[in-house]
């Protein structure tokens, strides 16, 4: 069809039209206006907005243009790969099956949305350089994932980086996003960029950006990127689609690079002679994604016999032998258990896709495999991990609240349990590795200055070795022993500044052995925390709500909670509201805790409930907590109580989220 003048202007009628009759957003309408008046915009791009007006797929269109792809708790993430694949965007299908270009819109993960995302990094931290007085080439690392177009927008990334006048570094292929978050830091870059979806579907893919201390960024640097962003036209990114000028300043990182991420990862261990004492197998799927660069190595250096899943050590964007490739779902683990009772192994261990996850499945008495929750897994990492800190005489009496663990408010209590019972620290923070990513920068840059004020001297923190560096921290600041959050994120060192699946995994394994050593199953140990701790459980609904119509809905549900949350659930009393939308609120740090869309309801029997919209995925998320009574000797009356209770209250909340839809 013609696009120019009048083939346009009957576009352009049709959307108005379906405006009018409220099958398009006004804020699609806009959107779609300023890409059809874009002068030189690609000719596919304009196809494809034409194909879906002429077919009326408003639903679509409205999924792909009322908003502009937003920063959320990780990131940008987004479709690339649409409802409905325009011909245009078909192009010539790829070796792995995809379109050979992303689908188009203001709401999608395309070249784009990428450009415009790369720009405005560079524009904020230009003039945040500024600002510091450094005068150098703005330096950023560049990592991606196996998903469809991950390559591409890297490459799209770095050499834009370049042509805008900064220096790019690249990996020669798919590398973890741990990885990219310890590399900005050896290669004393300004920022990090990963493109990946972590475990999101096939269809999907993210930009998640990073900051020259190797975490992701936060306010105010989000916010001003942000700024940049939305200020940034169409019509200022077409020229940097032109690809026919080299790229100058992009270099691609070393073996050496690898080999120092590599022995970083060592940090995770506290006890190397644990495993290797123990003959420990283990079977690891990366379940088609970047876990097996790192991973597998580390894990075999440290004596670990790890059993490989094969079929799903082939990376693909398509993650075809799994529904989703979200180590959250027993689903996932699914072949690995099946190999793990062929080879009679230890463990399970499976990452998502850029390997910042991991879920673990154990066997019972009885030798039967379950997989363990993130919540579970977290605290007996943080018990196993006080049980040597303690041991080597790292964490004493008179050092005690200089030692902390970190983990986000939706993440299991029984971690504040166990620090308070061992009179260590447990900071609570909001939703977001980001978050803990800070506390760490600030309890480095603490021990920095009070080093500098009572010795006189700097030190050298990424250089110096773990157990001095405890021993610093714990004296001037405060050491973390372990950072946690209940969706599978765990981080037990501190030079990468995001959760990390490689360095996970050894400390699972470290875990593991130890209880092998002590003939104890993991079930077996869970059950000594409960008798020690109290019996905690954790239950959580999500519930789903796709496209633009279906953030209209979860933003409704939790507007609705907000203004007129319910008195009592199921029959239980509400005896306090957290509101994280309101200012002033504090953590144990005595620090202003970022405002985010969230509420916790405190029952009078001690249970809890947050209610939160996913910064990741399209759906509102119910968290409920409950606990027991320590020592209880009944431990399984107590179990068969508190889960009983968390299914009635899981029940009521779905009927009542589904009643405020339609009120």
């Amino acid at each position: 069809m013609e696009t120019k003048e009048n083939g346009k202007e009957v576009i352009i009628t049709s959307a108005r039209k379906a405006l009018e009759q409220n099958e398009l957003f006004q804020s699609s309408f806009e959107n779609i206006n300023e890409f059809l008046e874009t002068e030189e915009i690609p000719q596919r791009i304009t196809l494809s907005i034409v194909e879906l007006i002429e077919n009326e797929d408003w639903s679509e269109l409205n999924d792909r243009f009322h908003t502009n792809l937003a920063f959320g708790t990780g990131g940008m993430r987004g479709r690339t790969i649409g409802k409905t694949v325009t011909e245009a965007e078909k192009g010539r299908k790829t070796s792995e099956g995809g379109p050979e270009f992303a689908a188009v819109g203001t709401n999608t993960l395309n070249e784009l949305t990428v450009l415009r995302a790369t720009k405005a990094l560079f524009l904020y931290l230009k003039q945040w350089m500024a600002e510091k007085s450094i005068y150098e080439q703005p330096r950023l690392v560049v990592a991606h994932d196996v998903r469809h177009f991950s390559s591409k927008f890297s490459r799209l990334t770095a050499r834009v980086w370049s042509q805008l006048g900064g220096y790019a570094m690249v990996f020669d292929g798919p590398r973890s996003t741990p990885q990219l978050s310890y590399t900005v830091r050896s290669r004393y870059a300004h920022a990090g960029v990963v493109i990946t979806a972590s475990h999101n579907p096939f269809h999907d893919n993210g930009f998640k950006a990073y900051f020259e201390d190797g975490a992701q960024l936060i306010p105010p640097h989000a916010d001003l990127v942000v700024d940049h962003y939305n200020n940034i036209s169409i019509q200022e990114l077409i020229p940097l689609l032109d690809d026919s000028e080299e790229a100058s300043n992009v270099s691609v990182l070393q073996t050496s690079d690898d080999l120092s991420y590599r022995a970083v990862l060592e940090e995770a261990v506290f006890d190397p002679e644990v495993i290797k004492n123990q003959s420990l197998k283990a079977v690891f799927t990366p379940i088609h994604g970047t876990g097996a660069i790192s991973a597998i190595p580390a894990l075999w250096d440290h004596g670990v016999e790890v059993c490989v899943v094969d079929e799903q050590n082939l990376q693909d964007p398509n993650f075809s032998t799994v529904d989703s490739p979200n180590p959250e779902n027993a689903e996932a683990l699914k072949m690995g258990i099946g190999v793990a009772k062929k080879t009679r192994s230890d463990l399970v261990m499976g990452s998502d896709p850029d390997c910042d996850r991991i879920g673990v499945a154990a066997p019972d008495k009885k030798k039967k495999f379950h997989c363990l929750s993130g919540n579970q897994i977290a605290c007996m990492l943080a018990e196993y991990r006080l049980i040597q800190l303690k041991r080597k005489q790292l964490l004493k009496e008179e050092n005690q609240s200089s030692f902390a663990i970190l983990k986000t408010f939706v993440t299991s209590p029984l971690l504040s349990r166990i620090a308070k019972a061992n009179n260590i620290r447990c900071i609570n923070t909001q939703t977001g590795f980001k978050w803990m990513a800070k506390k760490l920068r600030d309890y480095e840059e603490q021990a920095t200055y009070e080093i500098k004020e009572k010795e006189g001297i700097g030190w050298d923190y990424d250089n110096t070795d773990l157990f001095t560096r405890i021993q610093i921290l714990s004296r001037y600041s405060t050491y973390v022993l372990l950072a946690a959050e209940e969706s599978y994120g765990y981080l037990p060192l501190d030079l990468v500044r995001d959760k990390d699946g490689n360095a996970s995994a050894l400390a699972i394994a470290e875990l593991f052995s130890f209880l092998k050593a002590s003939q104890l199953t993991a079930f077996e140990f869970l059950e000594s925390l409960y008798q020690k701790y109290g019996y905690h459980a954790e239950k959580t609904e999500n519930i789903y709500f796709e496209g633009a119509e279906g953030s209209e809905t979860i933003r409704k549900i939790a507007k609705s909670y907000r203004e007129k949350s319910p008195e009592k659930i199921a029959d239980i009393q509400i005896v306090g509201v957290q509101d994280f939308l309101q200012p002033g609120q504090i953590d144990e740090d005595e620090e202003a805790l970022p405002m985010e869309n969230f509420l916790i309801l405190s029952l009078e029997n001690g249970f809890s409930i947050a209610i939160r919209p996913s910064g990741t995925e399209p759906k509102i998320k119910f968290y409920i907590f409950g606990s027991g009574d320590a020592g209880n000797q009944d431990l399984q009356s107590s179990k068969e109580k508190v889960d009983s209770l968390m299914d009635s209250i899981g029940a009521w909340l779905l009927e009542d989220a589904h009643k405020r839809i339609t009120e």
